[in-house]
């Protein structure tokens, strides 16, 4: 389905900006290192607790961001998957039953 690939996309360029963010934070925390104001096991957890934050921030995000598509999809029509299956199987079996009366009808002739 074209939504599928489209949320793809978008949860790359939130991994993207993550990347992105945890690049600049090194930098910084490096800096500050390299300045005397931080030790580096500071640093490193300063850098540990906020890519955590962030990664548990981007969780809650990418589940809002489901839900809105799934709630978006609902309101212009389109159907669930679980429901295409259900009326595939329902075709099937009007299908087989169509074929069995025709035979009952072709057999009676």
């Amino acid at each position: 389905m074209e939504s599928n690939n489209w949320i793809k996309q978008l949860l790359m360029v939130g991994i993207g900006t993550t990347s992105l963010v945890a690049e600049k934070l090194r930098e910084v925390s490096d800096e500050l290192v390299k300045d005397g104001k931080l030790r580096p096991d500071q640093a490193k957890e300063f850098i540990d607790n906020l890519m955590q934050q962030l990664k548990s921030d981007q969780g809650n995000i990418e589940e809002q961001m489901q839900r809105q598509m799934r709630n978006m999809l609902q309101d212009l029509g389109v159907p669930r998957q679980a429901e295409m299956d259900e009326l595939r199987g329902r075709i099937d079996r009007l299908e087989r039953q169509v074929r069995d009366l025709e035979n009952k009808l072709w057999r009676g002739m």
